[in-house]
C-alpha cells in the first residue's frame, strides 16, 4: 500500500512508518517539523510540509500515487489546549478538514484517524468502552471528537472510509528501542519519571495523592508504541470491507502514578526524588480501556502487556539518545 503519514516525523507516526516499511509497504512522511525530528524518519520519501497548505497535500496525493491515509499530526497537549484554544482548533480541526478535502480531490478515500479517550471526558464507568458517552473536558478533546464527527459525515456523504482509533497512554520505544519519545517540552510521566532517573532532572511531580484510588494516585493505561501501530495497520485492511470504524485502543490494566514511578526505578536500578503536589485540574482518577472490540473484530492482541517490559524499552532508547534526537 501506498500510505501518507501525516505527522510522521514524531513519536507514533515514526514507529508507524517503520512498522509499514518493514512490512513491505510503500510509507510517504509528511510533516513540517515543528514537533517531529527528521532523525526519526525511516528510509522512505520524505516531505516537509504544513497540513494547512492545501496545494501541497493535493501535489503530494498525486505524486505518490497514495491510496490511503494515516494522521498523527495534531497537537497533544490537554493543558495547553485550555490556554490556547484556538491554537488546537486551527491545527486540529481546520488542517484535518483541509487534509480530507485534498483527500476527496484527488480521490483518495481510506483514513485512518489518531484519535484519543480524551474524548470521553471524566468517565462514567471503567474500563471505558466505545459505547460510552462522549463529553470531552478540554478544548483537546474537543478537537478530536469534532474530527471524528467530520469523518462520520463525509464517509456517509460516501466520500470516505475510516478507523478512528482512540488511545490511552502510548508508551515505550518501538524497532528495538531505537524508535522513542521526544516531546519537547516533555509532560509525559514515563519519560520525565526517565529522565529523573538519569539525573536530567531533579526529580518527577506527582500531581494529587489523594485520589479514591488503592494508593491515592491516578491511574492510567499505558500500551506499548508497537502494538498501537499494529492495530492501525489491521484497521486499515479491514478498511477495505467497512466504511466506519471506531476503536479503543489500550492494554485493559490500570497502574497508578506511584507504580509507573517505581517501576521506573526497578527497571533503571536509580533512586530519585519524587514531589508530591496538588491536582491538576481535569485529571480523572481512572482511565482504563475496554478493547475487547479491537481484539475481536481486527483479531489484535497487544504482546506488551507487562508495564516493567513496556518501560524497559523506554529506558534502553533514552540510553542511546540521552539528549532525544540529534536535529
Amino acid at each position: 500500500m501506498r500510505i501518507l503519514i501525516c505527522g510522521g516525523a514524531g513519536y507514533i507516526g515514526s514507529n508507524m512508518t517503520s512498522l509499514l516499511a518493514a512490512g513491505e509497504h510503500r510509507p510517504v512522511v509528511y510533516d513540517n517539523l515543528s514537533k517531529g525530528h527528521k532523525a526519526a524518519v525511516a528510509d522512505c520519501d520524505f516531505v516537509e510540509g504544513d497540513l494547512a497548505d492545501y496545494n501541497l497535500l493535493v501535489e503530494t496525493l498525486k505524486k505518490y500515487e497514495i491510496d490511503s491515509v494515516m494522521h498523527f499530526a495534531a497537537f497533544i497537549e490537554a493543558g495547553e489546549s485550555v490556554l490556547n484554544p484556538l491554537k488546537y482548533y486551527r491545527n486540529n480541526i481546520s488542517n484535518t478538514q483541509t487534509l480530507l478535502t485534498a483527500m476527496e480531490a484527488v480521490g483518495v478515500e481510506k483514513f485512518v484517524f489518531s484519535s484519543s479517550a480524551a474524548v470521553y471526558g471524566t468517565p462514567q464507568h471503567v474500563p471505558i468502552a466505545e459505547n460510552s458517552p462522549t463529553a470531552p473536558i478540554n478544548p483537546y478533546g474537543e478537537t478530536k471528537l469534532a474530527v471524528e464527527r467530520m469523518c462520520c459525515h463525509q464517509s456517509r456523504a460516501g466520500k470516505l472510509r475510516y478507523a478512528s482509533l482512540r488511545y490511552f497512554n502510548a508508551a515505550g520505544a518501538g524497532a528495538n528501542s531505537t524508535l522513542g519519545e521526544d516531546h519537547r517540552p516533555e509532560s509525559h510521566l514515563i519519560p520525565l519519571a526517565i529522565a529523573a532517573a538519569m539525573g536530567k532532572s531533579d526529580a518527577v511531580k506527582i500531581y494529587g495523592t489523594d485520589y479514591p484510588t488503592p494508593d491515592g494516585t491516578c491511574i492510567r493505561d499505558y500500551i506499548h508504541i508497537e502494538d498501537l501501530c499494529r492495530a492501525h495497520l489491521l484497521a486499515l485492511v479491514k478498511l477495505d470491507t467497512q466504511t466506519e470504524l471506531v476503536y479503543n485502543l489500550g492494554n485493559g490494566n490500570g497502574y497508578s502514578v506511584r507504580e509507573v514511578i517505581e517501576t521506573v526505578k526497578k527497571v533503571s536500578g536509580k533512586k530519585f526524588k519524587v514531589i508530591e503536589s496538588q491536582r491538576r485540574p481535569g485529571d480523572p482518577p481512572i482511565l482504563t480501556s475496554d478493547a475487547s472490540k479491537a481484539k475481536n473484530e481486527l483479531l489484535w492482541k497487544p504482546k506488551w502487556a507487562e508495564l516493567g517490559k513496556i518501560i524497559d524499552s523506554a529506558w534502553q532508547w533514552h540510553n542511546k539518545y540521552p539528549q532525544g534526537y540529534p536535529d
